[in-house]
């Protein structure tokens, strides 16, 4: 039988050092694994005892020992060359995968799968997995963008982002929009409340009780909404939603409302309005930005909250429950804060161009 091992010698330092290791729950398992190895091997215990408590080898205990007492704490964490695993798929095959990712399609599919790509390619889905993990590849998604081809697109955007970044004094700023055809949907069958282990469930078919729109001007610099329910969108409608804001905005603060190009905004009958009232200064978005007026953003938590789960058997009903929203929302505001500057927009903007050209001349 072989003597055993003498004793490891370790410093305060080093001993400090690998008992907070050992403990650790977010350092590497083989990490932890070593440092209680070095010191139940510092306490004198056996290496064949020591693998079978840790759940490694005798000759894994005998290799750290030895690297220990070589190199101390230095590389305690890395991998002796030569050792850890080998690699199982040579880098040509990765690069095969990641231009076949990148730049084709499977037949009769718009992308792949991890199942498509290991079949074309002779590697299991797991590795295809991995391979596309460690470079960000995600076939399976898509993102939508549009980029606006409005002449003024430069101007306009400098004018909005001027007034969420730095706003005029004795002044408040509104973004306004209108949100169209709303549904007051009414589910066939009850809900079920929700319970230990599954979620609320609702029929997928319902039944349509109407649609209303919702004019909405959402403060920029409280969060507070003030909003109004109506049968149709034309510029009756609008002109009668500017007159109360008009109300509702203190006399001695000039008016400048974030609004798009929708047609109802430009009508004859509005600028003849707009004309008598000089407090009131309209600022239009480019076309296809509606992602510039925060109002949008608001409309969308309006639809996560209370919207698309709710039940409704008639428009009033959908309407008060838009009107509750909306007044719950101005006891508790919170304002949406806008960070981005023009200039970091612009450029965005221009390295999207780019690419679209690059995309078209090919």
């Amino acid at each position: 039988m072989s003597r055993p091992a003498a004793a490891l010698l370790l410093s305060e330092a080093e001993r400090s050092v690998l008992e907070a290791l050992s403990k650790s729950q977010v350092a590497a398992h083989r990490e932890v694994q070593r440092a209680q190895v070095l010191l139940l091997a510092a306490d004198g215990f056996p290496n064949e005892w020591i693998a079978k408590m840790v759940g490694v080898t005798p000759g894994t205990v005998r290799a750290w020992r030895n690297r220990f007492i070589l190199e101390g704490l230095k590389k305690l964490g890395a991998v002796a060359p030569g050792r850890g695993r080998k690699k199982v798929i040579p880098e040509s095959k990765i690069a095969e995968i990641v231009e076949l990712t990148r730049f084709s399609k499977p037949e009769g599919a718009t992308h792949w799968s991890v199942r498509s790509m290991a079949a074309r390619v002779g590697v299991s889905p797991a590795q295809v997995q991995r391979i596309w993990a460690a470079r960000g590849l995600k076939p399976h998604r898509v993102e939508t963008f549009k980029l606006s081809t409005d002449p003024h697109f430069d101007e306009k955007l400098i004018d909005v982002c001027g007034l969420y970044l730095d706003p005029p004094e004795n002044a408040i700023v509104l973004c306004m929009d209108e949100k169209t055809s709303i549904q007051a949907l009414d589910h066939t069958q009850p809900s079920l409340p929700m319970k230990k282990g599954r979620g609320e469930t609702m029929t997928h078919d319902y039944k349509r009780n109407g649609t209303t729109t919702l004019f909405a001007a959402l403060e920029v610099a409280t969060g507070k909404v003030i909003g109004s329910c109506v049968d149709k969108h034309r510029h009756d409608e609008f002109l009668a939603f500017l007159k109360s804001i008009e109300k509702e905005v203190p006399k001695g603060l000039e008016i400048h409302l974030i609004l798009d190009n929708y047609a109802t905004h430009k009508h004859a009958e509005v600028k003849s309005w707009l004309g008598k009232r000089p407090r009131f200064h309209l600022h239009f978005t480019p076309t296809s930005s509606s992602w510039l007026n925060l109002v949008e953003r608001w409309f969308r938590d309006l639809t996560d909250k209370a919207l698309r789960r709710g039940v409704f058997h008639s428009v009033p009903d959908l309407i008060g429950k838009i009107e509750e929203y909306i007044q719950v929302n101005n006891e508790h505001p919170k304002p949406l804060i806008w960070v981005a500057t023009a200039d970091s927009i612009l450029e965005k903007v221009a390295r999207g161009r780019v690419a679209l050209q690059a995309i078209k001349q090919n």
